[in-house]
């Protein structure tokens, strides 16, 4: 049996150790910092969900009540967040493009979303949108109720997901030359024109952006949700709330598993909205 010395064991060690050596220490803290905070919980709850068997998995993630709160969670997110496409970039744009009073002070508000504890907002949104309460009032005569239905879990979510859109679109906004819209205009084009062909190109990517952050924001609430709707099964209640009712149940793999399916679910989502965003560059850079 040959036996190794140990100079020819540390030579042979030696470019790995440079390998090493050469790795930088934020590098290092990245990969553990997203590993402990990030991949392990990740991990665990795949875990949690693989102790049932695939029969029972399946039964639990496609049952009707499963069923319905994917429908209400999915299809009211990407509502709010295509209409704050819409109006947060309208609202970004008069931000950036128009001085008016008090512009510091409404250019600010756009952020309460993000400081105002979502539980305090859902409160705050069932009181004005209830039959009594400011804005309910005016649209209870038309047959019109906000407040403990789907179309309340549908304003919970667009308030809380605006500030995404608006601070993604605007630095863009402020970064673009006013000089090609000028350009645009001397040569004939009208103001649609130069918005529809100059200016939508370069920002679509980044309306993108700012719908996939806000789609992935108001599918994952819950604390204004979950006061501003009546969490009644097949009407306006969501996978969160269903999750949470689940673990007081004592039911952790159902709620794991349901947790899986809407992560997997919006993990989807958002890789065909970055494949969107992929294709939008490629077409500008054309």
């Amino acid at each position: 049996m040959t036996t190794v010395s140990p100079a020819v064991e540390v030579e042979r060690k030696t470019p790995f150790l440079k390998r090493l050596e050469r790795v930088s220490w934020t590098w290092v803290v990245t990969i553990v910092y997203l590993t402990v905070m990030l991949l392990i919980p990740i991990s665990a709850m795949f875990l949690k969900a693989g102790t049932e068997p695939p029969s029972r998995f399946w039964a639990i993630a496609t049952s009707d009540i499963a069923l319905a709160t994917y429908n209400v969670t999915f299809f009211t997110a990407i509502f709010a967040a295509l209409l704050n496409g819409v109006f947060g970039t309208l609202i970004a744009w008069v931000l950036v493009r128009y001085d008016f009073p008090f512009k510091r002070l409404i250019d600010a508000t756009v952020d309460l979303p993000f400081a105002l504890p979502t539980s305090v907002a859902g409160l705050t949104l069932a009181t004005v949108y209830s039959d009594n309460g400011w804005i309910g009032s005016l649209l209870a005569p038309l047959g019109i109720k906000v407040s403990f239905t789907r179309t309340g879990v549908a304003v919970a979510m667009i308030f809380i997901s605006l500030p995404f859109i608006v601070r993604t679109v605007q630095p863009v906004l402020q970064e673009m030359e006013h000089e090609i819209e000028e350009a645009s205009w001397c040569l004939g084009a009208s103001q649609w024109q130069t918005f529809w062909k100059v200016i939508l190109p370069p920002l679509f990517p980044t309306i993108l952006t700012g719908i996939a952050l806000g789609f992935s924001r108001a599918v994952g609430e819950y604390g204004s949700t979950v006061i501003i709707s009546s969490n009644t099964p097949f009407q306006d209640l969501i996978a969160p709330v269903l999750i949470f009712q689940r673990l007081e149940q004592y039911d952790y793999s159902g709620a794991t598993v349901i947790g899986i399916v809407l992560l997997s679910i919006s993990l989807v989502l958002l890789l065909a909205i970055n494949f969107l965003q992929a294709w939008a560059r490629r077409y500008d850079s054309r």
